[in-house]
């Protein structure tokens, strides 16, 4: 594992590229009322893990396990799912209909929130990604179309797509001009900060938060900040074969991170979203990137626990337990208290 100290934490105009883009929310106050009326909102449990904790040479170590989250198996359902019920809120939503791209767990996300609110999806889809996966969002309700061999061929479908048909484009990056929806989809991820604050015993020292995009870690950072403050440690974890994140700290600006397929799939995003590097540069304190080996290791580890996942999933598993010789440099004593996210399941 290697790691970065942030030289901007604590600045939130540290970027000048990102002065259009927002810092991500951390009131949760809307995004759980508008979870409270659904049917199939129940929180995910935070799970204390007394035996890795004493694999990864730390006092505590507690795992918020987000493979039930409302069926869908993933954090991703608190995120396009509330766009689409903010906009029913405001009368606002039967009858749209809303596109994007996937290669995963956000389709899901989209789908399920059409179908919930009496909208529709049209969700698009890279040529390599499994028939298995397509059959899944059919059955959310969604209309599947392949588009292109990578997912960025699909996102530029999709993109055009709504263009072409006034559909509504709902990204779970953002990027110059296109904010706002993503920007709502990340405060849905603070319900579950929300839950968090209500069910951890103690104040963590320590947060590893696995990064894609970067919404869910942007969320959380920030909430986190709220919570409780400066003192936490936040490591956000990538893999060093998408170093998104990391390398636009490390240049001072966003840039397209080039690197092979990382078997940490659903984390393996060449661009960062905007607003959530923003927020980032000011609350994270360290950006670590794990090899391919170590992303195995982590959900290796976590099966043997009985927290079956994905690498993906696992993480920040993984950045917790390959820091190794960086223990000190990121103040992991034996005391240390340290908040996971087990973000999917093994079969999302």
């Amino acid at each position: 594992m290697d790691i970065l100290r942030n030289p901007y934490r604590g600045n939130p105009d540290a970027l000048p590229a990102l002065g259009d883009m927002p810092l991500p929310g951390d009131d949760p106050a809307r995004p759980v009322a508008l979870i409270a009326r659904c049917p199939e909102y129940a929180p995910t449990p935070l799970r204390a893990a007394p035996g890795l904790a004493e694999t990864a040479g730390v006092g505590a170590l507690w795992i918020k396990d987000e493979r039930g989250r409302m069926g869908l198996g993933s954090f991703k359902a608190l995120g396009a799912a509330h766009v689409i019920a903010d906009d029913a809120a405001r009368g606002d939503a039967r009858g749209a209909t809303y596109v994007t791209a996937s290669a995963g767990n956000h389709g899901l996300s989209v789908a399920a929130g059409a179908r919930a609110f009496g909208a529709d999806a049209v969700v698009y889809i890279a040529g390599t990604v499994p028939e298995s996966f397509a059959d899944r969002l059919r059955g959310q309700g969604a209309r599947v179309v392949r588009a292109g061999a990578t997912y960025e061929d699909s996102m530029a479908a999709a993109a055009a797509a709504a263009d072409t048909h006034g559909w509504r484009l709902l990204s779970d990056s953002s990027w110059p001009g296109y904010a706002e929806r993503p920007h709502r989809l990340m405060q849905g991820y603070l319900v579950l900060m929300h839950e968090i604050a209500a069910q951890i015993p103690q104040r963590p020292t320590h947060l590893f938060l696995q990064a894609g995009v970067g919404g869910l870690a942007g969320a959380v950072a920030a909430m986190a900040r709220r919570l409780w403050g400066e003192a936490p440690g936040i490591v956000v974890v990538e893999p060093d074969a998408a170093p998104a994140l990391a390398a636009s700290i490390a240049r001072g600006a966003p840039v397209h991170a080039d690197g092979p397929v990382s078997v940490m799939g659903r984390l393996d995003c060449k661009e960062p979203s905007l607003i959530a590097l923003r927020g980032l540069a000011r609350d994270a304190d360290f950006f670590a990137t794990i090899t391919e080996d170590e992303g195995r290791a982590g959900a290796q580890a976590a099966a043997a626990a009985g927290l079956a996942s994905t690498p993906s999933g696992a993480a920040g598993l993984a950045g917790l337990l390959a820091a190794g010789a960086q223990r000190e440099t990121l103040g992991l004593g034996a005391g240390a208290k340290v908040l996971l996210i087990l973000s999917e399941s093994a079969g999302a």
